[in-house]
């Protein structure tokens, strides 16, 4: 019952953000009582009768074929996120019942640890699950972000982290940016995990503590985090602006990794480059330097 509602809300969120005029159809008479387009308008855009739209918006329509999926994927205007989302929700992978099993720990391969010290000098990098679990991280990353490798095992996750440490909100200047992107990654992997009880966990924790979660998470936006823009006020290097790129592991499914990088001759290379020298293993600070708070620091309680 709670996919079908989400199915329902989804629909009914997509078709409120489109307008007759986006859609190409006749306004039609009379007043119109809810946002965007009207059930009888998708069901005609996706070649379908209205009765059936209808069920299917509702939840009440178990067996819909791909090919209704994909008309009504295109007369929404979804695009690959979104249409991906669409299948999760309306046709949930089954699988056999089996007994609870404690959550098995990814591990990362060696060949993906080399690869993280060897971007060390240059672009911080960390390796994640589906959920934004923290699998591995370089030092420039740590640096740049937060010291992951402190933390608890079940508090190491690129969204909590986000949501969830105030520090974040003073690192990433466009804060509310990120936070959103990264919602909108959650609610995308919680349609393909429906039974992944950390990430709903996770969600929950997010609803009760961050006051901003519960628009964001209505509103069913879909995306993946792969690529993008974060600028930075880092407190060792001032504010620095990075381009994000996040790329999957065909070898290891559910994991990415994520590089960041800066435009080459700009204040921002100049910015990540004096980072690495701060913040390499044998590096030598002055007093000053040595006392500069890392970025993600926080007193927590015992």
């Amino acid at each position: 019952m709670e996919q079908n509602a989400e199915l329902g809300d989804f629909l009914r969120t997509r078709r409120a953000r489109l307008s007759p005029a986006d859609a190409g159809v006749a306004p039609g008479g009379g007043v119109r009582r809810v946002p965007g387009l009207r059930r009888e308008e998708v069901a005609y855009l996706a070649g379908v009768s209205t009765d059936y739209y209808t069920r299917l918006e509702q939840g009440r329509h178990p067996n819909v074929s791909e090919a209704v999926l994909d008309a009504v994927a295109r007369a929404l205007r979804l695009d690959d996120d979104e249409r991906g989302h669409l299948f999760d929700l309306a046709r949930p992978r089954t699988t056999r019942p089996r007994r609870h099993r404690p959550e098995r720990v990814q591990r990362v391969r060696p060949e993906v640890h080399q690869m993280l010290d060897i971007l060390n000098g240059v672009s911080p990098a960390f390796v994640a699950n589906h959920r934004q679990d923290v699998l591995a991280t370089n030092q420039l990353a740590r640096a740049l972000i937060t010291d992951w490798d402190t933390l608890p095992y079940r508090e190491r996750n690129f969204a909590r982290y986000v949501l969830l440490d105030p520090v974040a909100r003073e690192l990433y200047m466009n804060w509310d940016e990120v936070a959103e992107i990264v919602v909108a990654d959650l609610r995308l992997e919680a349609g393909r995990h429906p039974d992944d009880s950390l990430l709903k966990e996770l969600i929950g924790e997010a609803v009760v503590k961050v006051p901003e979660f519960s628009a964001w998470w209505d509103s069913h936006r879909v995306a993946q985090c792969v690529h993008g823009t974060q600028r930075f006020h880092h407190p060792v290097v001032g504010e620095i602006t990075l381009h994000h790129e996040t790329l999957a592991f065909p070898a290891d499914p559910g994991q990415t990794i994520c590089v960041y990088t800066a435009e080459p001759g700009t204040a921002s290379a100049q910015a990540l480059a004096l980072l690495a020298s701060w913040s390499a293993p044998d590096a030598t600070r002055g007093d000053d330097a040595s006392r500069a708070p890392r970025p993600g620091s926080t007193v927590r309680p015992e």
